[in-house]
């Protein structure tokens, strides 16, 4: 005879909220106790199993006609770790999903298996009824028949639900996606391509070690003030800015040639410089970060751009330099060092910042002698004085939507008329048109004949890859970190999709950071990984739960 406690228990603990709902959880010892009493007792166990993800209208039709079945139920559901209906975890961990179902009235017991398959428990409890949702009926599945020969050797039934009212957890999840971050569904489209799977995008990415890059251009010091809360002059009403901190950052090409250090690569970077002590100081900070310096001597100061802060907000920026002119000398001289530089070089990048270094002369010279020495030649501008049009038979071009239909003077036209306009016009192969928030667009030149007329944008393939951050804390240098990712991609073989990928993948961990910083091969290592698993996930604090778009690097 069963004891009186066992007895009174088969249907569940007495007592509401939520303690009274995880004492029907139970673990496989009480369990299999319980059982024993309700057969002694007489008392018919209906069983049913599954993940209950989200537990939703099919799943409580479906329970409460199981129940129907026999006098007690048990539910038991997938542990997290047997987890393989969808790829990754559970959106809800398995003692939240036990927690909901012991919630129900119908349900008296509820149990986390911990295998991949009901098969053990089954034989274990070997219930009186085993239920089924709709679909099993005509599922062929060697899973359930297993399931299934267990219950019948044991003498139970399996009956299947009605299926009256049908629900798909993995559509609901999918639409929850969707409404956490609209780009999801197109960043999981993208991710399923062959050129941007994981492993091939971290190969890609160890492949820049050891890379030896050219990089010219102008060097820019980026200086933060980090300034108190403003106030109005009492003179005038005016903004007075008091200034708390400063940061000051190496920028302009300086930056390409960090991020690229920071990615595994060997870069040297040739630019012009003044011989004082802010120039030295400058090659002592680039060479302490893996940079190589060359330059040559110019008669300006090192060009600053001021940027003033209350909190993570600009409020003014000032630009403090002249223009960067050199004289027949000195051109010569610096024309002939990219030319020596380049020799052995995998890849030379030039960076326009129209401050008067890269004039039409000089970048013709550096054109015609760059080309025929490295593998990749790559290019960007930057600023209204900058000049797109310049950048001859480069392979990579990177410029902002801005600043290519600027170039082409081409402001109503599609984009990819615009890209097959600016191939026409520089013989570039490729470009990766940046679109701010709303990401970049990958285009490239067809190999196929045709006729080469201007507008025949059946010669360009063009691939959108979405923002992957939602809120910026700060855009400056998003475009360089792009620029030397994406230019190590095509150095390391990598597609046009895959090196525009990346290049995204690290403009967004640079738009998070404060300042311009060097992106390195672990962060974008990490946001392979991150993307690759992102999804919707379930965050239990103290508060009410959070759900949480993960398509995007950050939020």
């Amino acid at each position: 005879m069963a004891h009186l406690h066992d007895v009174k228990s088969l249907h569940g603990h007495a007592g509401g909220g939520a303690s009274g709902a995880r004492s029907k959880v139970l673990a496989l010892p009480e369990l299999l106790r319980l059982r024993q009493a309700a057969r002694i007792a007489g008392k018919r166990v209906v069983q049913c199993h599954g993940c209950f993800d989200i537990v939703h209208p099919g799943h409580i039709r479906h329970l409460r006609q199981a129940r129907s079945h026999g006098d007690i139920l048990l539910v038991s559901i997938t542990g997290d770790e047997a987890w393989t209906k969808r790829a990754g975890a559970p959106l809800i961990p398995q003692d939240l999903r036990a927690e909901n179902l012991a919630e129900l009235d119908c349900v008296n017991w509820v149990y986390i298996e911990p295998a991949p398959t009901a098969s053990g428990l089954l034989a274990a409890v070997a219930p009186d009824v085993y239920v089924k949702g709709k679909e099993y009926e005509r599922n062929n599945d060697p899973r359930f028949a297993e399931e299934r020969r267990t219950v019948e050797r044991a003498g139970g039934r399996v009956v299947f639900s009605s299926g009256d009212v049908v629900f798909s957890s993995t559509a609901l999840i999918t639409s929850l996606e969707r409404t956490a971050d609209p780009c999801h569904t197109q960043i999981s489209h993208l991710l399923g391509r062959p050129e941007l799977d994981a492993a091939r995008l971290l190969g890609h990415v160890t492949a820049f070690h050891g890379r030896s890059v050219l990089v010219i251009g102008e060097t820019i010091l980026d200086t933060y003030w980090l300034c108190d809360q403003p106030e109005v002059a009492s003179e005038s009403p005016v903004l007075t800015l008091r200034p708390l901190e400063k940061r000051q950052y190496d920028g302009g090409a300086a930056v390409v040639a960090r991020h690229l250090a920071a990615l595994g690569a060997r870069p040297t970077l040739l630019t012009a410089l003044p011989d004082d002590d802010e120039s030295r100081a400058v090659c002592r900070r680039l060479e302490g970060e893996g940079v190589q310096i060359a330059s040559v001597r110019s008669g300006e100061a090192i060009a600053e751009k001021q940027r003033f802060l209350v909190g993570a907000q600009k409020v003014m920026k000032i630009n403090n330099y002249k223009p960067c002119t050199l004289d027949a000398e000195r051109r010569d001289e610096f024309v002939g060092l990219a030319a020596d530089l380049a020799r052995g070089s995998d890849a030379a990048i030039v960076v326009d910042f129209g401050n008067g270094l890269l004039s039409p002369v000089t970048m013709e010279r550096l054109s015609e002698g760059l080309r025929p020495r490295v593998g990749v030649l790559a290019g960007d501008v930057s600023g209204r004085r900058a000049a797109l049009r310049n950048f001859k038979g480069f392979d990579l071009l990177a410029p902002s939507e801005q600043e290519a239909r600027s170039a082409m003077q081409c402001f109503d036209e599609s984009l990819p008329v615009v890209a097959w306009r600016l191939f026409q016009e520089t013989g570039a192969r490729h470009a990766i048109i940046t679109l701010g928030a709303e990401g970049l667009v990958a285009c490239s030149r067809r190999t196929q004949d045709g006729p080469e007329e201007p507008g025949n944008i059946s010669r360009v393939t063009s691939e959108h890859v979405p923002s992957l951050v939602t809120h910026a804390v700060d855009p400056l240098g998003c475009g360089d970190a792009l620029l030397a990712s994406a230019t190590l991609g095509l150095v390391a073989g990598a597609p046009l999709l895959a090196c525009a990928f990346l290049g995204t993948i690290a403009a967004a961990t640079e738009a998070q950071r404060l300042g311009n910083v060097a992106i390195s091969a672990p962060d974008i290592r990490s946001g392979v990984s991150r993307l690759h698993a992102a999804r919707l996930v379930c965050t239990h604090h103290e508060s009410p739960m959070v759900f949480t778009g993960t398509g995007r690097l950050a939020s």
